[in-house]
């Protein structure tokens, strides 16, 4: 690949960019990003990047092999209708907006296109991102394999259906802030019992990383490994006592079907005046 345009120049843009040049998957110079009109950001990742940075529609997607669209949800529709005008039918279209289809990003861009779907979590700042990936029938292993190469800069990527997406983005799209919610409980109760509250916060994360160890590299279920913890009569067995007193598990169950849901009411109220496909533009 020669040339790399992110489309959006966010957090996830800004990940997947530190990610492919620390891994030495393309050159700063390969990679073009642009944003909505925050000249400051884009002067920010020249800097520290190496990339270029331009308003300028025709010579940022001149050439481009692939195009990742990275813009906030409500800049979609207006953006997907100025970037199909210069789009290939070889360029390679790689969206992370939550909830908007292929058929959508097809119709708003006014053109049949080679389109991959990818669900990251922030997790992938630190390279820690669980990342599902889906296809249109317009992209081909070629397309497939770079997609993953690229996501996996910033973690794991797999393939699944694209009506899988939803589930995908409330389970680990979302699913850093269901932990964070948990350790923000746990901080709260550490300090309530008398613990400090630096240490407490040492002892939560490293909890969290032990625990994802062993699910990590046990062939124990979840429910198999919480067993062996919870001893009869024990401390452990009085807290998740507690919990399932307050039906925390089906609250958990409740909260994740609700973000599935959700994500597929964000693809729903994508708006945009549609282009003919497939029409001269």
């Amino acid at each position: 690949m020669k040339k790399l345009v992110f489309a959006g120049a966010g957090s996830i843009a800004e990940a997947l960019i530190s990610g492919i040049t620390q891994n030495r998957l393309l050159h700063g110079s390969q990679i073009w990003a642009t944003n909505r009109g925050n000249g400051e950001r884009l002067d920010e990742l020249n800097r520290k990047y190496g990339i270029h940075t331009t308003y300028n529609q025709e010579e940022l997607y001149s050439g481009a092999d692939a195009v990742i669209l990275a813009m906030k949800p409500k800049d979609a529709a207006n953006a997907l209708g100025q970037i199909g005008d210069y789009l290939g039918r070889e360029t390679l279209v790689i969206s992370v907006l939550a909830g908007v289809s292929f058929q959508t990003i097809e119709q708003a861009s006014g053109k049949p296109l080679s389109v991959i779907r990818a669900m990251p979590n922030t997790s992938a700042a630190i390279g820690q991102s669980a990342t599902a990936l889906a296809a249109n029938a317009r992209a081909g292993v070629a397309e497939k394999e770079l997609a993953k190469t690229l996501f996996e800069t910033v973690g794991t990527a797999a393939f699944v259906a694209e009506d899988q997406l939803d589930a995908v983005t409330g389970l680990s799209g979302s699913g850093p802030a269901y932990i964070y919610y948990l350790v923000e409980a746990m901080e709260k109760s550490a300090v309530e019992i008398g613990l400090d509250r630096t240490l407490a916060k040492e002892l939560i994360v490293q909890t969290l990383i032990g625990a994802a160890g062993m699910l990590s590299k046990s062939e124990k279920t979840p429910e198999q490994l919480r067993y062996e913890v919870t001893s009869p009569g024990g401390t452990t067995e009085a807290g998740i006592g507690i919990l399932e007193q307050h039906g925390v598990q089906e609250a958990l169950v409740a909260c994740i079907k609700e973000a599935a849901a959700h994500s597929g009411k964000m693809g729903n109220t994508f708006s945009c005046e549609p282009k003919q496909i497939g029409q001269p533009q």
